[in-house]
């Protein structure tokens, strides 16, 4: 009987050392895997013979960027004649490319000139909180500037009371807030998970999926989160603008005077155009097929990259072109504060 009990003893001292042995490491386990404190970013770290190419050609568009979306912002502000919801909402439209490129341009530039091309982990979670917010809003944007083309063509006598101060001020407002709201769970989702080891992303920019790679959780509950806020935030705005345009078109075919028709369209051109770049840029990205051999799949990622540069810089930098090169409006505000500022020097 003693030594059944010495027996019984030994058998319980090892089975708690094994327990606490296991516990220290699955705590350290945690630790290792919430040890990571930057990212690596590898944009093209493989072309190195396109790195300066794309160097020079970024650098300028986002120049362009910050000009023309700048300038936008300028007219709509100085212009009386500008303070309508539609330069309101166009404006909101420039200071949001601004700070979408400004969050990711200046560091994937800083990268080509240094060989350090990492970011830190809350570096990381901005960056894609500012990616997620402007990318949301401005998807909600783009429709209620369609509502307010809907408005000024289908019912143009109502126009002044539908889009008034009090209901566009509020319409923009609630584009940024329901986007910031999007971005503040997409990210804290994605912020939240344990990442192991590996820690290079894939990309220009710490792009949301690219990051969810690194994961070593369960990321079931983040796609399913972002396929609800794609169908929120895209799927349907996307109805939204297509139902307004579907009225509108009707509206105009019926008006009996071609220069009355042109007249018609011509309002609405500009945020047509910015919207077919906008959405078919996303869904060329998404929608195109992927390569099922190993051979083919650098060269798509590459593919991916560019096009994920398409979408970033040159969409931000046709909009301000769009609408200055198609309007009028625009332009004669141009010319009256350069015609101030140029008398004010003169005085």
């Amino acid at each position: 009987h003693i030594m059944e009990i010495i027996d019984m003893v030994c058998f319980m001292l090892c089975h708690t050392s094994v327990v606490i042995l296991v516990k220290e490491n699955i705590n350290m386990g945690e630790t290792n895997q919430s040890s990571v404190t930057e990212f690596v970013l590898l944009g093209l770290s493989g072309y190195p013979e396109l790195e300066a190419i794309y160097f020079v050609l970024v650098l300028c568009m986002y120049l362009v960027i910050l000009l023309g979306n700048g300038v936008i912002i300028i007219v709509s502000v100085c212009d009386t004649h500008l303070h309508t919801p539609m330069y309101f909402f166009l404006s909101n439209l420039s200071f949001l490319d601004i700070c979408y490129t400004s969050s990711s341009i200046p560091l994937f530039l800083s990268s080509f000139l240094t060989s350090k091309k990492t970011i830190s982990f809350s570096g990381c979670g901005v960056q894609m909180f500012l990616s997620f917010a402007m990318g949301a809003t401005e998807c909600v944007l783009l429709s209620m500037m369609a509502f307010d083309r809907y408005v000024a063509i289908c019912n143009p006598l109502r126009y002044p009371i539908i889009m008034s101060k009090t209901s566009y001020v509020p319409m923009a407002a609630g584009s940024w807030i329901a986007g910031g709201v999007n971005s503040v769970l997409q990210t804290c989702l994605a912020m939240r998970l344990p990442f192991c080891g590996d820690n290079v992303i894939n990309h220009f920019t710490c792009e949301i999926l690219a990051v969810l790679k690194l994961a070593c959780a369960d990321i079931s509950i983040n796609i399913i989160s972002m396929v609800i806020a794609n169908m929120i935030f895209l799927v349907v705005p996307v109805l939204f603008i297509f139902v307004s345009y579907v009225f509108i078109l009707s509206t105009i075919l019926k008006i009996p005077s071609a220069e009355g028709k042109r007249k018609a369209f011509s309002t609405c051109s500009a945020h047509l155009t910015v919207v077919i770049i906008f959405y078919g840029t996303i869904l060329f990205m998404y929608a195109k097929p992927k390569a099922k051999d190993s051979s083919g799949a650098d060269k798509v990622q590459v593919t991916d990259k560019i096009i994920s540069l398409f979408y970033g810089v040159v969409t931000p930098m046709l909009n301000p072109l769009i609408y200055s090169l198609r309007n009028k409006d625009v332009k004669e505000a141009v010319k009256n504060v350069l015609c101030r500022k140029c008398s004010s020097e003169a005085m």
